[in-house]
């Protein structure tokens, strides 16, 4: 599995998985999806969790690894591969996951973890009871699809009977419950409940819930107007010190930011070095004055404190006095003479020192048997800063970052493009799934 080229498809292609007319899913990538399952079903259902995923692709993620057999994968794998379905299901707004349900129907996909996974989502969901009053005849054909037509309607049949008592009756009819569905479920009482509205009379015109009950992506509000304070705890506690803040207390609390930012993130057994652009257009002036360079160090503490082995070249003056242009491909040769798994260029784009020099010496690497991965990670003051004209390197794989935020999907990112970075994100992705931080 290619995970960088996979990773920035995630967060690239936004075009919509559809139903043709005649039922069949329609999508552009089918076959990266199913590529990049066959080579490992657990990582490639793991990198879809990552921050910044965009929801499109998740579901299609999410259809693969529903679409096909589990058998001769390891306990452990399945179980991955649950806690992922279960997150991606509930992480997308419902009318992205039933979509995927219906095409596991006209697919005739009738694996077990379909029948657990669409079971969870028609009886489970947060918003069900919303979710069934608006596209009850949608959810009623995937959940028939699910246990089978025969099987589901003898299931609600049985159940309006018992009045919503079978799942505890011990005789006849409480063993095939429990049997056909009611094992499916972590709430039989309220599994029942929702099974008779399933199939009783409809309500017109009710709306269908929009937003997923457990986002994947944290949901942030920003505030309308950014300044360098207000970008995060670690760049603002920066800024507060290059003005001439209380070292005494500021030190300890960007200290402490750090350890909050990173709490949580597994450790990467890699090399790192990072190019870092301390040129007098990183300081700034006026109202934006410190903004990208707190931001740029702040990305230098957490690399810090994430990374085994972390080296810092810094061009064009130091973090606290910028001066001058920074020489940015010298600085590259700088860091790749460390040895390193990966090397990371932070800069704003500005590259007054020799323009056009960083491109012209990271595209004839290859020719000189440099094989080291190197990305560059663009600076900016607001997400929606135009960096077209600030681009020194083109041809390297680029991101963006203006926001503390910004960091969790970044260093996914980053990390991506060197073989250690691969566990890397499985270890985090895992430790999201049972309820850690990313």
């Amino acid at each position: 599995m290619d995970t960088p080229t996979l990773l920035q498809h995630f967060r690239t292609h936004d075009v919509p998985l559809v139903l043709s007319r005649s039922g069949e899913p329609v999508w552009d990538d089918a076959e990266l999806h199913r590529t990049a399952q066959l080579s490992d079903p657990e990582g490639y259902a793991l990198l879809a969790l990552v921050p910044g995923v965009l929801p499109w692709q998740r579901a299609r993620v999410l259809l693969r690894t529903l679409a096909v057999t589990q058998d001769g994968l390891a306990e452990r794998t399945r179980a991955t591969l649950a806690k992922a379905t279960r997150a991606l299901m509930f992480g997308l707004p419902p009318a992205y996951a039933l979509t995927v349900l219906l095409a596991l129907r006209r697919l005739r996909a009738n694996h077990k973890h379909v029948t657990r996974a669409v079971v969870a989502f028609v009886l489970e969901h947060p918003e069900a009871d919303a979710l069934i009053e608006a596209r009850r005849p949608a959810l009623v054909d995937c959940f028939e699809h699910a246990l089978g037509k025969t099987t589901a309607r003898a299931c609600a049949r049985l159940i309006t009977e018992a009045a919503g008592t079978a799942g505890s009756d011990g005789g006849d009819t409480g063993r095939y419950l429990r049997r056909s569905l009611l094992r499916f479920t972590a709430d039989p009482v309220l599994a029942a409940k929702r099974v008779r509205a399933l199939y009783a009379p409809g309500t017109y015109g009710v709306p269908a819930p929009q937003e997923p009950p457990a986002p994947l992506d944290p949901v942030r509000e920003y505030p309308p107007i950014v300044t360098p304070t207000n970008r995060g705890d670690i760049a603002a506690t920066l800024v507060h010190l290059y003005q001439g803040g209380p070292v005494a207390e500021l030190r300890p609390a960007l200290a402490g930011y750090v350890v909050r930012a990173t709490r949580g993130l597994p450790r990467l057994d890699a090399s790192v070095a990072m190019v870092l652009d301390t040129s007098g257009s990183m300081r700034g002036y006026g109202e934006r004055e410190w903004a990208l360079m707190s931001q740029a160090v702040a990305l230098r503490l957490v690399l810090a404190e994430v990374c085994d082995r972390f080296t810092v070249v810094e061009t064009g003056g130091t973090e606290q006095a910028p001066a001058g242009s920074a020489d940015l491909a010298g600085g590259l040769l700088d860091a790749l003479g460390t040895g390193p798994d990966l090397v990371v260029v932070v800069t704003d784009g500005y590259e007054n020192h020799l323009p056009g020099d960083l491109a012209r010496v990271a595209a004839t690497l290859p020719m000189a048997g440099v094989t080291t991965p190197v990305v560059r990670c663009l600076a900016a003051f607001t997400k929606g800063d135009d960096l077209t004209l600030r681009d020194p390197a083109p041809g390297l794989p680029g991101q963006a970052f203006w926001h503390q935020d910004d960091f969790a999907g970044l260093l996914a990112w980053m990390f991506a493009h060197c073989a250690p970075g691969v566990n890397w994100i499985r270890a985090t992705m895992l430790g999201r799934l049972e309820g850690g931080r990313t």
